[in-house]
């Protein structure tokens, strides 16, 4: 997809990796928000042993993050997050592509997804590759904003 980047499931040995990248990911959202967004608080390890963990990689380096969880009808991108260091150079629309795929090998018409009303950048990012806002509401002590993207037959 990506000249020297690959994808991949997330292995144990990845796991602090990922928690670092999150973390620093999410940062800049604390003060906007005034607490820790959802996904720095996630249990990373369990997910990833749950094969619920993609990850982008370059020079065997962790610099993208993405959760998955297949629903009923449709696949629900739970966080994605890219290392600053490859902000901008599209491996966040590439791991968009692989839950596009994941979601089409499940049978699966659309994918979901949340962010904070906050993360305005996300808010502008997300319809940017064809997803559409379809709600806002308060979950959790989250004031979010949900998308969806229905997926083009294959």
């Amino acid at each position: 997809m990506l000249d020297g980047v690959s994808f991949g499931r997330a292995v144990d040995s990845d796991v602090a990796a990922i928690t670092g990248l999150v973390r620093t990911a999410y940062q800049l959202y604390v003060p906007r928000m005034g607490r820790e967004p959802a996904p720095m608080g996630a249990d990373f390890a369990g997910l990833v042993a749950a094969g619920r963990v993609t990850v982008a990689r370059a020079a065997g380096v962790v610099m993208g993050v993405m959760v998955t969880e297949p629903r009923l009808d449709h696949l629900l991108i739970g966080n994605l997050a890219v290392s600053d260091a490859v902000r901008g150079r599209g491996v966040g629309g590439a791991l968009l592509r692989v839950a596009e795929s994941e979601a089409r090998e499940l049978g699966l018409a659309e994918l979901r997804l949340y962010t904070n009303v906050t993360m305005t950048e996300n808010l502008e990012y997300y319809p940017r590759r064809g997803f559409r806002e379809v709600d806002r509401r308060t979950e959790d002590g989250f004031d979010r904003v949900f998308f969806v993207r229905e997926l083009p037959p294959a």
